[in-house]
């Protein structure tokens, strides 16, 4: 029967990293195995429900894998009679110490995130997350561009865990804080304790991956906490502005593990979520809103939701100040300076989503490094038409196309260009985006 559980044993230590196995499993102590019931006794009643929701289906996994029938697990806690001996195991296998905040704020919540067309699948992915940690998406990847909800999205998932008592350790931080943390680490000593509190987590929400970049220390430690969690079976949530494969600038090994999990991009909201945003907006001030007011001011936003907020508290504020209604002629005119200066620029969001549109494909495709031809052409097209129609030089495009170095800029341009000469079809499709456009 030792025999038996030695093996088991060394199959689970395949199967966990080596903080998990001394903390969770090594500890365990094998009574016997009676029939197909597996007997085994554990310190304290919190490691028993520990081991229940965390590790009770690996053990019974690979306990099957050696008896060839399902194994039901009987856990029963230790009875310790000596004080010192209690307390010994109480410093030992005691709850790892919780984050004094899990730093989430309390604006973003499901319940006043509005779901729209561009948003919807992303939304879902995260509840699912939410409901049901490390089960089908982990990790769960989320991007899209600045002000389109992530950050939103991130603390919702937090705060749904925490008001259900789904699970106690989740923490959101971006990685510009973890790479503060890791440095107020190395500087004071204090390595064991920063490893001991991110990869203790049962959730961990990191906003901004993007920001790790050229932070060489930072992607090492990232990189192992993200391995000790996911071994850990513990949920892992990322945002960053751009889709995985195209962040050139992070190492490769942590690249392929934001596929492992599922991938969700967020796109530009259409009018009608705008709409819908605002109104949810108007409603925190308890204001009315009217209706060609709210079109008006989504109209002339093309896509950071910041900048639509902006716009509304801008015309609230006037309204509250000044006591008066508010009116299209009054947002007209207070916005009217702003508006202004938007008014005949184009911006690459625009001209990425009009393409993408044109040729019904998606608007992440134009940021990948897809080879196909139904790709390549369209994402030329739009290259050519960022640098005709925008004041940017060929590295800021480049930057818009998943960090497109500035030479494939320059080609696409010049090739496009080209075809101009001698090639109706390219003609046509340029003329018909420039009529759009404009």
């Amino acid at each position: 029967m030792n025999n038996f559980w030695e093996k088991l044993l060394t199959l689970i230590q395949d199967k966990v990293n080596s903080q998990v196995f001394e903390v969770w499993i090594k500890p365990i102590t094998f009574i016997k195995l009676d029939g197909y019931d597996l007997h085994i006794e554990v310190p304290d009643t919190f490691f028993k429900e520990w081991l229940e929701t965390r590790y009770a289906i690996i053990i019974r996994e690979v306990a099957r894998s050696l008896v060839n029938k399902d194994v039901v697990l009987k856990i029963a806690v230790r009875d310790l009679s000596s004080k010192k001996h209690d307390k010994v195991q109480k410093r030992i296998f005691q709850q790892p110490p919780l984050i004094p905040s899990s730093n989430l704020s309390d604006r973003y919540v499901f319940e006043n995130f509005v779901v729209g067309l561009s948003n919807q699948f992303a939304h879902a992915a995260c509840f699912a997350v939410a409901n049901n940690p490390a089960h089908n998406y982990n990790p769960l990847f989320l991007f899209g561009g600045v002000g389109l909800g992530k950050t939103h999205l991130l603390n919702a998932i937090g705060h749904h865990i925490i008001k259900n008592k789904i699970c106690k350790r989740v923490c959101y931080i971006t990685s510009e804080q973890f790479t503060n943390e890791l440095i107020n680490s190395i500087r004071y000593e204090r390595m064991s304790a920063f490893r001991e509190r991110f990869r203790n987590l049962e959730v961990l929400l990191l906003d901004d991956i993007q920001f790790m970049a050229g932070k060489e220390r930072t992607q090492e430690e990232f990189f192992h906490t993200f391995n000790s969690l996911y071994e850990s079976y513990q949920q892992i949530v990322i945002t960053s502005d751009t889709f995985p494969q195209d962040m050139h600038f992070l190492e490769e090994r942590l690249r392929s593990r934001f596929g492992w999990g599922l991938i969700a991009d967020i796109q530009t909201p259409e009018i009608e979520t705008k709409v819908a945003i605002l109104k949810q907006k108007s409603k925190l001030y308890n204001i009315s809103l009217p209706n060609e007011v709210a079109f008006f001011l989504a109209s002339n936003v093309e896509s950071n939701i910041r900048d639509l907020e902006g716009l509304l508290n801008r015309v609230v504020a006037f309204s509250f100040l000044n006591n008066c209604e508010i009116t299209i002629d009054l947002s007209k005119e207070i916005l009217k300076d702003l508006i202004k200066i938007k008014k005949g620029e184009v911006s690459i969001a625009t001209i990425q989503k009009i393409v993408s549109t044109y040729f019904n494909i998606k608007l992440s495709d134009l940021k990948s490094n897809k080879k196909q031809k139904s790709v390549v052409f369209p994402r030329q097209i739009c290259m050519y038409l960022a640098r005709k129609l925008t004041k940017m030089s060929f590295p800021e495009i480049g930057a818009h196309f998943g960090g497109k170095d500035h030479s494939t800029i320059i080609y696409a341009f010049n090739k496009i260009e080209k075809q101009l000469l001698y090639n109706q079809k390219t003609k046509n499709v340029v003329n018909n985006l420039m009529n759009q456009l404009n």
